[in-house]
């Protein structure tokens, strides 16, 4: 038996998130007394063998063929699948994102196999698993016991630590299965964002209503540039055409961990809070000193953004 980590990579390059998720797996292995394995999917991606082996994968299995270029739900299932049946995983590691979204659900269901999402830690002792993830608009961490042989997870990204750990690892062709498809992507169109991915992004900086108009976004932009930052916006501005749809945080967003999370004119209703209450260190600027946000920031500024902002902008250019 193995623990199976899906590979995911993007234009040939891993995913922060995957990272985390193979060190993870590896560490979970070694505490079971299990060997590590990773799966990866798409075109031309011999050169992701090394990078993968970095983490201390015992077996890489690599399903490469131009019809996996694009993800399709459809042939990623059917031959993740296929590796499954050989590889006999007790847990199959995914990170949480858009793809694992669907293929977990989609997989573990055919399996019959349990599944645990968006997960901040797994737990072994007495030779059982337990998966924590926030319920409740992350006001609760719930504690999960999956009863079935297998079992999947899907881990928040940014939350588990990234560890190098490079091992030989075996190369495993899988022999690509194509199934006829019933619909068909064609192209993928990724919206550009500043800066970072914003679900793998140490730093945030993040709008909300309280910038007044979608102007003020051009402030929070220059201040996430300085700090090498990804921009985030409340739902409330993204209803309001201030921010696109992709910068979203929150329950009906995207689900969020930086290291430093910096919260302008957002009043912090449970739904941003969902999407960003695990973050290391929450800041918040705000005119209104009831403002739900202080409630769950570490450090808070009661005061006009627009007095506020220009001030740590100046200094961060002096300090350069």
């Amino acid at each position: 038996m193995s623990i199976l980590v899906f590979a995911e990579h993007r234009s040939g390059m891993l995913r922060k998130a995957t990272k985390q998720a193979l060190s993870k797996g590896r560490a979970l292995a070694d505490q079971m007394g299990l060997k590590a394995a990773a799966l990866a999917m798409g075109n031309n991606i011999g050169s992701l063998v090394d990078e993968i082996s970095k983490y201390g994968m015992d077996d890489v299995y690599v399903a490469d063929d131009p019809a996996l270029e694009i993800y399709q739900n459809e042939p990623f299932a059917d031959n993740f699948r296929s590796v499954i049946e050989e590889a006999k995983p007790r847990l199959v590691v995914m990170a949480q994102g858009a793809i694992s979204k669907e293929l977990a659900p989609l997989i573990a269901e055919r399996l019959g196999a349990g599944l645990a999402v968006d997960c901040v830690d797994i737990i072994f002792e007495r030779q059982a698993l337990s998966f924590i993830r926030p319920i409740f608009a992350g006001k609760i961490l719930a504690r999960i016991r999956i009863r079935t042989p297998m079992q999947f997870v899907t881990l928040r990204p940014n939350v588990f630590p990234v560890v190098d750990r490079h091992a030989q690892a075996q190369v495993r062709s899988v022999q690509v299965r194509l199934p006829l498809l019933r619909g068909k992507t064609t192209a993928v169109n990724l919206a550009e964002g500043q800066g970072p991915e914003l679900t793998e992004a140490d730093v945030i900086v993040s709008g909300g209503r309280g910038l007044g108009d979608p102007n003020g976004f051009a402030l929070v932009g220059e201040l996430a540039k300085l700090l090498g930052a990804a921009v985030g916006a409340s739902r409330s501005a993204v209803d309001a055409g201030w921010a696109g749809h992709h910068m979203q945080v929150g329950q009906t967003g995207k689900v969020v961990s930086p290291k430093l999370y910096i919260a302008l004119g957002i009043s912090g209703a449970i739904q941003h809070i969902a999407g960003m209450g695990t973050s290391k260190c929450i800041v918040a600027i705000n005119k209104d000193p009831e403002a739900s946000i202080f409630r769950v920031a570490d450090y808070g500024i009661v005061g006009d953004m627009y007095d506020v902002v220009p001030i740590m902008i100046e200094q961060l250019k002096m300090d350069r």
